[in-house]
């Protein structure tokens, strides 16, 4: 009989002696299909902390050695004293040791003319690293350790302590988490320091290893998976950048993420190069001032190899990792198509999917309870039942985030498309109506970036933007899904930024005003990539292009008295770059459209445009087909 190893054999015993008493192991605790908190791993005075360095299987820093990954390990003491075996929570990060300088004098300058390259960027100081051995983080330690789990961090590629060049989305950011949970899993290399040879093992390990985390942090998860590495069971990104040029740019546009006009994928390169001081002016040359200089484009804005790379929904081949993804509709920074299009794609491949989406900015997890029973049914591996739940769960425009609405799917089934064309009313208001009469003709506005979108939304009277508004709202109207605009339009100069967004009137000025209340949805588009966004055309002046995109994902129900606004304009000021005012935008009213997600179709849209007599009863609100 092959003989049994030490923690083989306390894996068989139920109870342990610790100073002359017997006390039962300790062990997770399930209830409701939920892992609990356990007694015996609630005190950090009994956590252990370790570090160590992951060999991973690149060389990013070109000094001919494969480069090592800082991690560290917070587990409870029973993985010693009781030979305690558990899943791993793993989280990873270009952030956790220190960042760089965010004055906008090191964005790129936003103020010069479309087409034109744009004037140099200057480069920020060398970041300090901040670091106190062996703690990488905190981070989710104290909600996951407590309910049996181990939690182990890692620094991503050029950052903190680990070895290698940060290539914002380059490969090595899917194989260094790959790498750690080979280690985790038994199969990879670690070392006590980062360049000796003193081995480290996950003997702790059960090689169950689930990772989550915001922005950032909640992209490398899904590269992780990206890559099909055994162990690695379930995610749960928060808030993800899913593809940088989605970050960066929209159908052609140069765009900026919102709240940092002036941007771009190699300022981010900069401001999270914290470590491999070594390496630095090897990592600056080879990946910021070459690749990222190269590839980039911040003339045309076009997709292309460089930003086909760092588009994560090519990758999704051999990803089997269960997902729950979350994101905030209202999310202007890394807006919510990014979780939306791999949520689809991921769904389309028949790997376990839910998605939690609220209805406020950027970041904001999935309620503990949902992420739970994600963890606890694939990770420890109890039949919960979490695959037959329902598939989306919205926070709703009132609620907590703590307290989502469950439907059957996202987009919401029961939503079809209506589609609303505008009719003339510039440059005050026009309308937004089910049926147009035909030859309505051409309508113009003129670019000033000088103006924002809330101004433009609320002027009665501006040559600015063109809107149409529709009838008031005898009853809530619930949107789910991506609305989509077509407009056929002329442009008096060779290159045009294209805006739209979809707003909620009258706009509520009130500072308490819910973030919901105003904007719906907005979009993006160059007029050039009306045919493609990997090839873009000079306008020719005064001549018409049709132009069709879809605008930001949403999920939302507008509230009775609120009239529905297209808003069609030029240059939006927080995001795009910012010409000299005067380029004149066509548009050809008859050729111009806007689909709506509706809910209930086209017989909800009209049942909430009916006008209603002032005293007879009010009808109840229509609830969601899928409570």
């Amino acid at each position: 009989m092959r003989s049994l190893t030490i923690v083989a054999i306390l894996n068989l015993v139920t109870t342990v002696t610790i100073h002359g008493k017997e006390t039962k192991r300790a062990k997770p605790v399930f209830k409701d299909g939920e892992a609990q908190i356990v007694e015996e791993f609630k005190d950090p005075d009994f956590w252990i902390r370790h570090d160590l360095w992951v060999e991973t299987e690149f060389d990013s820093d070109g000094d001919g050695k494969l480069d090592r990954m800082h991690v560290d390990v917070t587990r409870p003491c029973q993985t010693d004293t009781e030979g305690l075996k558990l899943p791993v929570v793993y989280g990873s990060s270009p952030y956790y040791c220190g960042v760089g300088d965010s004055d906008e004098k090191y964005f790129w300058n936003t103020r010069h003319e479309l087409g034109e390259v744009p004037p140099p960027r200057e480069h920020m100081p060398e970041i300090e690293l901040k670091i106190q051995r062996p703690i990488i983080s905190k981070k989710h330690v104290a909600d996951w350790l407590p309910r049996g789990y181990i939690v182990v961090h890692s620094s991503s590629p050029g950052t903190g302590l680990s070895e290698g060049c940060p290539t914002i989305g380059g490969d090595n950011e899917s194989l260094a988490p790959k790498a750690v949970i080979d280690w985790l899993c038994g199969r990879g290399k670690g070392y006590t320091t980062v360049d000796g040879d003193e081995p480290v093992t996950a003997y702790w390990s059960t090689g169950k290893v689930g990772m989550t985390g915001t922005s950032y942090n909640g992209t490398i998860p899904l590269a992780a998976a990206t890559t099909g590495v055994e162990g690695l069971e379930a995610i749960i990104p928060v808030a993800p950048n899913t593809s940088y040029y989605h970050y960066y740019r929209s159908n052609g546009l140069v765009r900026h993420p919102g709240g940092y006009l002036g941007e771009d994928v190699d300022y981010l390169y900069d401001f999270i190069h914290s470590g491999n001081a070594a390496r630095r002016e090897y990592c600056d040359c080879e990946v910021r001032d070459k690749e990222m200089a190269e590839g980039m484009d911040r003339v045309s804005g076009d997709y292309n190899d460089f930003w086909a790379k760092r588009d994560y929904i090519h990758d999704l081949g051999p990803m089997k990792a269960a997902l729950l993804m979350s994101h905030g509709f209202n999310d202007w920074n890394v807006v919510p198509e990014h979780s939306n299009r791999i949520y689809q794609a991921v769904k389309a491949k028949g790997v376990p999917v839910q998605t939690y989406y609220h209805q406020d900015g950027h970041g904001g997890p999935p309620p503990m309870k949902l992420m739970n029973r994600w963890f606890t049914r694939f990770l420890h591996g109890v039949e919960n039942g979490v695959e037959k739940d329902p598939r989306a769960w919205i926070v709703r425009e009132d609620a907590k985030h703590e307290n989502p609405t469950s439907y059957e799917d996202y987009p919401n089934p029961a939503a079809s498309m209506v589609t609303l064309r505008p009719t003339a009313g510039a440059p005050e208001r026009g309308t937004l109506v089910l049926e147009a009469e035909s030859s309505q003709g051409t309508e113009k506005l003129v670019d000033n970036f000088s103006f924002s979108g809330e101004s433009l939304a609320q002027a009665e009277w501006t040559e600015h933007r063109l809107i149409y508004v529709s009838e008031t709202l005898s009853e809530p109207l619930h949107l789910s899904g991506t609305p989509k605009i077509e407009l056929k339009l002329a442009s008096s100069k060779p290159f045009a930024n294209l805006s739209v967004w979809l707003v909620s009137l009258p706009w509520n000025n009130n500072k308490k005003a819910h973030i919901t209340e105003n904007i719906i949805t907005r979009g993006w588009a160059d007029p050039q990539n009306q045919r493609s966004i990997r090839e873009s055309e000079p306008l020719e002046p005064g001549k018409f292009y049709d132009v069709k995109f879809d605008l930001q994902p949403d999920d939302q129900i507008i509230a009775k008295g609120q009239q529905i606004g297209l808003m069609i304009f030029s240059s939006d000021r927080n995001v795009t770059l910012w010409p000299t005012p005067g380029t004149e935008l066509t548009v050809d009213l008859d050729a111009t459209r806007l689909s709506l997600p509706v809910v209930g179709g086209i017989e909800a849209f009209k049942k909430s445009m009916e006008t209603k007599s002032e005293d007879a009863a009010p009808e109840p609100v229509a609830k969601s087909a899928h409570p």
